[in-house]
């Protein structure tokens, strides 16, 4: 019979320190969703335009050449695409339908078309074409503010999370 303690511990009454671990904190990564804390309304309003899903939308707002704060300012309190043009000094002209080719030739201050954008919506086989004139109005078909009503809808859906 033995007096000294065994040579080798028994593995579950004696403290191991090579079996204990520290807790660390968990590092939360920011999620690529998730906007900088550091980012202004603007600098937010700017990365999610420049995201494909509102690639159509932007043509038409960098043509409109009005700064993004007026442009967040009017998103904000309104609640479609009429309404946003209306409040950054645009008048909308409807009209049933626009042919693209026909546009091209009338750029330009003497025929008043600053921009001609169209959207080929592949799903119904159609041009959806916008006109920014130099007169500050939106040339546009019903079919077309219906789009744009649509990403207005989700841009803003997305600015205001």
């Amino acid at each position: 019979m033995t007096l000294f303690p065994p040579s080798e511990p028994d593995q579950g009454s004696f403290f191991d320190p090579k079996k204990f671990m520290a807790k660390k904190p968990a590092i939360n990564a920011p999620s690529p969703d998730s906007s900088p804390v550091s980012e202004t309304a603007e600098q937010q309003f700017d990365r999610i335009l420049s995201s494909d899903q509102f690639k159509t939308l932007k043509a038409v707002l960098d043509q409109l050449q009005k700064d993004v704060a007026a442009m967040h300012t009017a998103i904000v309190t309104t609640n479609c695409y009429r309404n946003f043009l209306d409040k950054l000094g645009y008048r909308v002209i409807l009209l049933p339908q626009i042919h693209e080719q026909d546009c091209y030739s009338r750029m330009g201050p003497a025929g008043g078309i600053r921009a001609v954008l169209p959207v080929h919506d592949i799903a119904t086989y159609s041009t959806l074409v916008t006109l920014v004139n130099y007169d500050s109005t939106v040339t546009t078909t019903p079919k077309s503010l219906d789009f744009y009503d649509n990403r207005l809808a989700e841009f803003k859906t997305q600015l205001m999370k």
